[in-house]
């Protein structure tokens, strides 16, 4: 089969290089997927710069996110048949509950070899059947992105209607949070560099945005924005730079998660503020899959379509890296596999 692999974490985008890989077999609760589109994530990005905070195999199968068709299970598989349109969920082996202290050792792309080539063996425990109204491409854009901001907002903040959340950027993340935040009925404020992507947030079912360019103290606009009391929840991924802020755009006994670090991991955090908030902080890593099927039931009851920024084939993953460094995107970027 065809694939791709990246020498070592931290060679570039330069490093990556398509490869023949024997065909893959699935064993006990195993599938064997046939891949038809992947997506990127920041996470992908950050394994081949050599910044990623988790060990990285060599030579690995890049990506965690991909879809396509189930046409071969192994023995005691039950839960998927030959021809279920599925993705992999991020860790292979978090069905629910809390994870295993060694739970990254089954990341798709990480850990393990990804989705970045024409076969993939699924644990059956990892594999997710994605809502029947989409697309194979538009199902490939949920296992990280999606699942993450859905343990956010969902699992971790417990938003309700009328509730207000903060997104940082207009990447993958938060433009699923802001989806999933129009569907719930919770108001959402999306913060970006760009007028024209706030504008496309906003005809999206964004509540307020805020150029934090132009506005560099968007926490007081975000405060200012819910009559001074201060948003809910902050979905946080810019890490050293934004972290201070976003605990002061929080109202009280308001919530912070942390799934990244866009600008920088170090950041120097003065506890009062903390204190002061009397502040719920969390970091999370994706999610299960139980929390990945329980989005798809939200997704397919309100028909959310995923944002595609844009489509690259098979040949030209570099050029899809280098899209998403760029950082010119909104929404995913997806790998379209023939």
């Amino acid at each position: 089969m065809r694939a791709y692999q990246l020498p070592k974490g931290g060679a570039g985008i330069e490093a990556l290089v398509q490869v023949e890989r024997p065909d893959p077999r699935p064993a006990h609760r195993q599938v064997l997927v046939k891949v038809r589109a992947c997506s990127l994530n920041f996470r992908d990005l950050a394994i081949v710069r050599g910044s990623y905070r988790m060990p990285v195999r060599d030579n690995i199968i890049p990506l965690s996110d991909g879809a396509g068709e189930v046409i071969e299970i192994g023995p005691g598989v039950t839960q998927v048949k030959v021809g279920d349109r599925v993705a992999g969920n991020f860790f292979q082996r978090w069905s629910g509950g809390a994870p295993a202290a060694d739970v990254h050792k089954s990341a798709l792309g990480g850990g393990i070899d990804g989705m970045l080539a024409e076969y993939a063996v699924l644990e059956e425990e990892g594999t997710v059947k994605i809502p029947p109204h989409l697309s194979l491409e538009e199902g490939a854009t949920l296992p990280c992105a999606a699942v993450t901001v859905w343990h956010a907002m969902i699992e971790h903040a417990k938003l309700k209607a009328g509730d207000t959340v903060l997104l940082q950027g207009t990447g993958g993340v938060s433009i699923f949070g802001l989806q999933f935040a129009r569907a719930m009925g919770i108001r959402a404020v999306i913060t970006s560099s760009s007028d024209e992507k706030l504008a496309r947030a906003k005809a999206l079912g964004a509540a307020f945005g805020i150029n934090y360019r132009t506005t560099p103290d968007w926490e007081k606009a975000a405060v200012e924005f819910t009559g001074g009391t201060g948003v809910d929840h902050v979905v946080e991924v810019g890490g050293a730079a934004t972290l201070t802020r976003s605990f002061s755009a929080i109202r009280v006994g308001g919530k912070v998660t942390l799934i990244g670090g866009l600008s920088g991991g170090a950041s120097e955090l003065n506890p009062a503020l903390i204190f002061a908030r009397r502040a719920n902080v969390q970091g999370i890593s994706v999610g299960s899959t139980e929390m990945f099927e329980a989005m798809n039931r939200a997704i397919a009851a309100n028909a959310i379509k995923p944002v595609v920024d844009k489509v690259f084939d098979f040949a030209e993953v570099q050029a899809a890296y280098q899209h998403m460094a760029a950082g010119a995107h909104f929404g995913k970027i997806v790998i379209r596999i023939t």
